[in-house]
């Protein structure tokens, strides 16, 4: 039923990569054999449980090799949610008594609400300010710390307005500190280095889905000698760190997914940019009282995040699927929700303009024509709906 829907009417152009990605082909090939002929349980001696043993090691493998650390660094979960909520609560709960962490006000809530559970049970929570752009200035979290700090929580790239933050320098203020720093990779995973020892960071959390792997997988990176308690107990797997059966075929596919997003990272990010830039200039220059969200060039290769003046987001997304355009207002996960986005409120932006946000994340299906499309439809949708915003007023 589904699949009649999305092949009738205008044709579908995807621009919603941020919220997740299609598989891609080499990913369900490379994940296929997990199904069926390699299906045993990896923690079982037997034949079948040693096949999938093997791969589960071999992925963890391909992933250490991307991340330029040690496989035993390397704690596999259901998504970025379950990283973001491991690092926080694992690092803050296997110190003795409780303490002080730092975050910014603009996190996923994935970190924010790991925050938020931390400070129920005793812990401060120091919460950065961003600056107009969305990004975390490395000088306001070394002011921050405190003799207590158990842990820094400071996300790589902003999933809504796509700024990326200075990792590298902030994770030298936390090392000088002494203090654990954990980032939120999730948006970066095929756009942006992830190298742990460049960036510096001691915990890092990655998704599968968001670079064209399968959803309900994702990893966490561990440095060696880091202390973390475990936050899910039944069984031994991932060195203790995390039980349950692993989900080998999930697994696979993340690693699959991120071993050919960092092979054409480079190349594909100076696309996305390309059609980012056009994108962009398009929208600013056709939509009067357009702004762009986010840094102007520190940002992920794909995100272009608008607010439009008198235009509630909800209608215009509504308008534009309806003319095949998939697009979104905020994170996905929050895509229900009645207030404007916490990170353009924490970036300064007025509610009644944040209203009107418009996120437009591009990925590997997108082409120059798709741009032309959007920028053909959009300016008259966004006209519509003001002159519907006029006359209600007016009436």
């Amino acid at each position: 039923m589904m699949d009649v829907l999305l092949n009738s009417g205008p044709r579908r152009l995807y621009f919603d990569h941020a919220a997740t990605t299609p598989l891609a082909p080499e990913v369900i090939a490379a994940m296929l054999p997990y199904f069926n002929a390699s299906y045993g349980n990896p923690s079982s001696v037997h034949a079948e449980g040693r096949l999938a043993h093997e791969g589960l090691e071999a992925a963890r493998r391909q992933v250490a090799a991307v991340l330029h650390c040690r496989p035993q660094e390397l704690i596999f979960t259901s998504g970025g949610t379950e990283s973001d909520n491991l690092a926080l609560k694992g690092v803050a709960l296997a110190q003795q008594g409780v303490g002080h962490i730092i975050t910014s006000v603009a996190e996923h809530h994935a970190v924010l609400h790991s925050a938020e559970y931390l400070a129920h049970r005793g812990f401060k929570v120091t919460y950065l300010p961003v600056d107009r752009f969305g990004m975390v200035s490395p000088d306001a979290v070394a002011a921050a710390i405190q003799p207590d700090t158990r842990l820094i929580s400071i996300m790589y790239a902003n999933n809504e307005v796509g700024t990326i933050n200075p990792i590298a320098q902030i994770a030298a203020v936390a090392q000088r500190a002494a203090v654990p720093f954990h980032s939120d990779a999730v948006q970066a995973g095929g756009s942006l280095d992830l190298d742990v020892d460049r960036l510096g960071v001691d915990l890092l959390a990655l998704s599968a889905h968001k670079f064209y792997g399968p959803k309900g997988v994702g990893v966490l990176y561990v440095r060696g000698g880091s202390r973390l308690l475990y936050q899910q107990s039944g069984g031994s797997q991932e060195s203790k760190r995390r039980a349950g059966t692993e989900n080998v075929a999930g697994i696979v596919g993340l690693a699959t997914a991120l071993t050919i997003a960092e092979g054409k990272r480079e190349a594909e990010a100076a696309r996305l940019r390309g059609l980012r830039e056009r994108l962009i200039g398009g929208v600013l220059g056709s939509i009067p009282g357009a702004i762009l969200n986010g840094h102007p060039v520190e940002r992920l290769p794909g995100n272009a995040n608008f607010c439009l003046p008198d235009v509630e987001a909800e209608t215009l997304l509504l308008r534009l699927d309806l003319l095949g355009i998939a697009a979104s207002s905020a994170s996905a996960c929050t895509s229900g929700a009645v207030e404007p986005s916490h990170v353009l409120r924490a970036m300064g932006i007025p509610d009644a303009l944040a209203v009107g946000s418009l996120r437009l994340s591009l990925g590997a299906s997108n082409t120059e024509a798709d741009i032309d499309y959007v920028l053909a439809k959009l300016p008259a949708v966004v006209n519509k709906l003001q002159s519907l915003k006029l006359r209600e007023r007016s009436s």
